[in-house]
């Protein structure tokens, strides 16, 4: 922690990659994770603190070792991978926080999509807190194509309903490209993930309308309001609605895991992280396309290059110059944060 930039009791902190990697280590071996654990949810929190994605990144240390105390994580689980089927991956995490349980199970996943030309990763009984991009990065660099999506917690309402019931169910999608970084998205169903609302009451704001309701079922831009009483709110209306309900179906009960519903009766009101399962699925244009396989994914170069001519971003775009901007210059965490995240150190 010696680089660490100090300008004056209430000055922010800048922190190089190394020195967030160990402060994340620094806190989950003190709260008694395995090593195991300690590094695969290092590796995601840094990298999504790398690309400027603050809502999961080092800030998640706080809602992980409050999941740790209230007795919802299995701070030491080992990942049981199963073979289930020649396209399909089981892994169940046996309660222990979702990466390492994926870092378990890629190498199966890898080889059935690679001999099968698709493949799926079932991984059960897991609690969840990082964001998806993180394994979809990894899949493309492996040159699969990859889908992922997970319920959550029933935090939002339906669109025309006013109480939580949904989960913000996260989706993400993975390309991979030619000496180029993959083509990548990953999105909450709700309008805005709930990180960060969590992180407007973190720092005194109100949120913009249309996030989400309060207890009467009406917009409010109260973060506390919507996060304690009241419901989140799809994007899209109907259509991020309709996407929420698909992806509980086929990430809870399609791999014989909970709803969000479920995952909040079953967290009783403790505030924990939610608690349940995760859907991957890969694809593999060399088997899909065989020999003609280069030939068609240059094809998707040139939708890629159009995009860009009318002046519009691609997805990731953005946290691909943060990660770079941050590897030279290192990542700035508020004076606040940085001394909740050292307060769980000691």
């Amino acid at each position: 922690m010696s680089d660490a930039i100090h300008d004056g009791p209430e000055a922010d902190v800048t922190l190089v990659r190394e020195e967030l990697f160990s402060l994340c280590r620094r806190v989950l071996m003190r709260h008694g994770f395995s090593e195991p654990h300690v590094e695969a949810v290092s590796d995601a929190l840094v990298a999504a603190e790398m690309d400027g994605s603050r809502s999961h990144g080092l800030y998640r240390l706080l809602g992980f070792i409050d999941t740790l105390k209230n007795g919802a994580v299995v701070p030491d689980a080992e990942p049981v991978v199963e073979d289930a089927a020649p396209s399909v991956v089981k892994v169940d995490a046996n309660g222990g926080f979702s990466p390492y349980a994926f870092r378990q199970s890629v190498p199966a996943l890898v080889t059935k999509a690679k001999a099968s030309g698709i493949a799926i990763l079932a991984v059960n009984h897991c609690v969840h807190g990082t964001a998806l991009w993180v394994e979809i990065e990894r899949l493309t660099r492996e040159g699969l194509v990859a889908i992922a999506c997970n319920p959550t917690q029933s935090y939002m309402a339906p669109h025309g309903g006013r109480a939580p019931l949904l989960g913000t169910n996260p989706i993400a999608f993975g390309w991979p490209r030619l000496n180029a970084d993959p083509y990548v998205f990953d999105f909450a169903t709700s309008a805005i993930a709930r990180g960060d609302i969590e992180l407007y009451r973190r720092q005194g704001k109100e949120m913009p309308l249309g996030w989400g309701v309060g207890r009467d079922g009406n917009p409010t831009q109260e973060p506390g309001e919507v996060l304690d009483h009241g419901a989140m709110l799809p994007f899209g209306e109907h259509k991020g609605s309709a996407l929420a309900i698909m992806i509980e179906l086929i990430a809870g009960p399609l791999i014989g895991d909970m709803l969000s519903v479920e995952s909040s009766e079953h967290d009783q009101g403790r505030g924990s992280l939610p608690y349940h399962g995760e859907l991957i699925i890969a694809m593999d244009p060399a088997r899909i396309t065989g020999s003609a396989a280069p030939q068609h994914m240059l094809r998707s170069e040139r939708l890629f290059e159009l995009v860009q001519q009318q002046g519009a971003r691609l997805s990731s775009q953005r946290r691909y110059q943060a990660r770079r901007r941050h590897h030279e210059q290192g990542v700035t965490l508020s004076r606040a944060l940085y001394e909740d995240i050292l307060r769980l150190t000691t």
